[in-house]
């Protein structure tokens, strides 16, 4: 249990470092503030596919993985959808004000892959199938990002299209992944290591943009705002406790069990903060929300990782 516990705290720790450099970068003026957007753009469309897509394909092909595959999307998805809907429900009230529309988000999605993957990495080192289900998760998250959580930061039913379910960056990745999966295809080398680089890349970049966005607002904004921790709370701890509940009875492989829940205890989605800057609102309250879950990671995840024993 305490090289579970060391394991995964060293990996937060490294992340949070990662966090460095983008905030000296605002801080000495090197990159203004608009710029951030830009990164973001440059993650979401570039970094994150990458990652969706070398996921998949590090993988042998087999029926069960497949089989694995499909269970983990279906399950993550319903999760996901109904953690959206029920803080749908809870925060409907107060819907005009962009805060809670940030908070309903920031309750449900987990940051499955720019910190999940290198966890997974170190929690499970020989059970690749791991970073496969990642990549689930984040197709799930990304498909219901792209369309319901966009529609409840903007409150504009565009984003509510079948185009925007089928059309998004992680959802193209997984097609074009598929047959190499399933065939046991492989780029040309030099192809494969552009693409392979560019996924390594999401989680750095990742941690770089909340570095920025942790320079241009004030500490008091993140770390004094006890509403922010009640969400941190259901986020981290309280969610997947919930899951935890609903996979222990399950027929599943207990590592695949592991995974999913792992994956659930990680901290607000940077994927939150990423599409409030691409939609121009609430990047302020997202921003705070993903730097104080992320920071509190350092607490939840190692400890909220000793659960996976019960697996």
């Amino acid at each position: 249990m305490l090289s579970i516990f060391l394991a995964s705290l060293g990996v937060v720790c490294t992340m949070l470092i990662y966090a460095v450099p983008g905030f000296l970068l605002i801080k000495s003026k090197l990159v203004k503030e608009g710029s951030i957007s830009a990164f973001a753009k440059l993650l979401m469309y570039v970094c994150s596919p990458c990652l969706v897509f070398s996921s998949v394909t590090r993988n042998n092909f087999s029926s069960e993985l497949v089989v694995q595959l499909l269970v983990a999307l279906v399950f993550i998805s319903c999760m996901l959808l109904l953690g959206l809907l029920i803080f749908h429900f809870v925060f409907k009230k107060k819907s005009g004000d962009i805060k809670y529309r940030i908070y309903n988000l920031a309750t449900t999605f987990a940051n499955c892959a720019f910190m999940g993957v290198p966890v997974l990495e170190a929690l499970f080192p020989d059970y690749p199938q791991a970073i496969a289900f990642s990549a689930m998760f984040s197709l799930a998250m990304n498909v219901l990002g792209w369309s319901v959580g966009s529609f409840i930061i903007s409150k504009d039913k565009k984003y509510i299209s079948v185009k925007k379910i089928l059309l998004n960056p992680a959802t193209i990745a997984l097609v074009i992944a598929v047959p190499f999966f399933v065939f046991g295809l492989q780029l040309p080398y030099f192809v494969g290591d552009v693409v392979s680089l560019l996924a390594k890349m999401t989680t750095p970049l990742c941690m770089l943009i909340m570095g920025m966005r942790l320079a241009t607002v004030p500490a008091r904004g993140i770390f004094l705002v006890p509403s922010q921790y009640l969400i941190i709370a259901i986020k981290q701890i309280v969610f997947p406790l919930a899951t935890l509940l609903l996979l222990l009875p399950l027929p599943l492989d207990p590592q695949m069990k592991s995974s999913i829940y792992i994956m659930m205890c990680c901290p607000v989605a940077s994927v939150v903060l990423n599409f409030a800057e691409m939609i121009g609102q609430g990047q302020r309250n997202a921003a705070n929300l993903v730097l104080l879950g992320t920071s509190l990671s350092v607490i939840t995840i190692p400890v909220m990782s000793l659960l996976i024993t019960l697996f």
